[in-house]
């Protein structure tokens, strides 16, 4: 191994570690089902009203996404992730003041906002530093990063408050103070690596990123991120209130099924950063959909709490690896176009705006077995999807 080759691989490794604590900091939009719980508890809201905060978030990916794919034409990608990164660190200050209905309506709304910048624009920024058949392995490995981020939210909220150590009266809400110094460390971090990003090779416009739909290949990815994003996030705000409904656990107890989900999400992302060297993204995806659809089958049958483990690690599992498979396909599908996929594949985390929205509604008619049935719909397009890939 050449002098060259070492000194090339250590400014990668300078490089890919802070773009890999920005897929951390990407994973605090996860902490909204661990505290819409609790702002739920605290405030005695309804389902469909609490469900109202991760919808908020995420219906920002909507308005954001392919905005930002103009943007990082113009301004560049890591310009844009660290513009990401000051809205989201912004946002994790303000539950400070305080959980009111208005205040935290307003700390999701710029959650979702910041994180629909980030991810439009960190997974493109990857690409200037991975390229080729590594590309899904290492959105995957980010995916991994960010479920760490993801499986902490729910721990370090019910430490906040249950521990007797002192939170300045902050109790749960201590994750945010948290999570926002690490959000303020991955600024000064980023900004001082340099990436060389390449050129696009046009300025195009809101219409002509939309009209990429136009594409069956990418209206059927973006379909697959609207499904992905609608099962975790519904999974990660109703896996407690199944252990609640039929076991009849407090909050603090029933919050560790959310721990459970991404336990199992965080191990298949890391697994998969493996795997999906070795074997092809279409088998993988199958076998993922597949875990998806066995655990949905357990969360509406069973009653006791093993087996809604159980289940709820099948969905973590096998959810784990979807974004990436179908992200990389989009991007790979369309070589010239990669800020405008990447724009339209985050918008496509609108889903979890719908699925929340319409879990709720059929959670206060049903009970949580409603809301099962609709992820489950979203599993089932995903199987549909695993004939597609190529």
């Amino acid at each position: 191994m050449t002098q060259t080759t070492i000194t090339g691989r250590k400014s990668l490794l300078l490089q890919i570690i802070p773009v890999m604590l920005c897929f951390f900091a990407m994973g605090f939009v996860d902490l909204v089902g661990t505290a819409s719980n609790y702002v739920q508890k605290d405030l005695g809201l309804t389902d469909s009203e609490a469900n109202l905060f991760p919808s908020l978030v995420f219906f920002w990916f909507l308005i954001f996404s392919v905005p930002t794919g103009m943007l990082m034409n113009k301004i560049g990608r890591k310009k844009t992730v660290l513009i990401s990164l000051i809205v989201t660190a912004l946002s994790l200050f303000l539950p400070v003041l305080g959980d009111t209905y208005p205040v935290m309506l307003v700390s999701f709304s710029l959650l979702g906002i910041g994180n629909a910048i980030m991810q439009t624009s960190l997974n493109p920024l990857v690409t200037n530093l991975i390229a080729g058949d590594k590309l899904a392995s290492t959105l995957t490995f980010g995916q991994f990063v960010k479920a760490i981020a993801s499986f902490l939210a729910p721990i370090i909220a019910a430490w906040g408050a249950t521990t007797v150590f002192p939170t300045f009266g902050l109790g749960w809400r201590a994750l945010f103070v948290i999570y926002a110094i690490i959000g303020f460390l991955s600024i000064s971090l980023l900004a001082a690596t340099p990436i060389e990003e390449e050129k696009p090779d046009k300025a195009s416009g809101i219409g002509e990123s939309l009209k990429l739909l136009s594409r069956p290949f990418i209206l059927l990815c973006f379909l697959g991120i609207v499904c992905h994003v609608g099962i975790d996030v519904g999974t990660n705000t109703t896996a407690p209130k199944i252990v609640m409904e039929r076991l009849g656990l407090p909050l603090e107890e029933a919050g560790f099924a959310t721990g459970i989900y991404f336990i199992f999400r965080t191990a298949g992302c890391f697994l998969g950063t493996f795997i999906l060297r070795f074997v092809s993204p279409k088998r993988f995806f199958a076998i993922s959909a597949l875990m998806m659809f066995a655990g949905m089958g357990v969360l509406f049958v069973c009653d006791t709490l093993l087996p809604l483990y159980v289940g709820i690690g099948l969905i973590g599992f096998g959810n784990s690896n979807i974004f990436s498979v179908v992200f990389s396909q989009a991007l790979i599908s369309a070589p010239r176009e990669k800020n405008e996929v990447s724009g339209l594949m985050i918008m496509g985390l609108f889903g979890g705006t719908i699925f929340p929205l319409a879990m709720g509604y059929a959670a206060d008619a049903t009970g949580q077995a409603g809301a099962v049935g609709i992820m489950t719909l979203g599993v089932l397009y995903l199987l549909y999807y695993t004939l597609k890939i190529k």
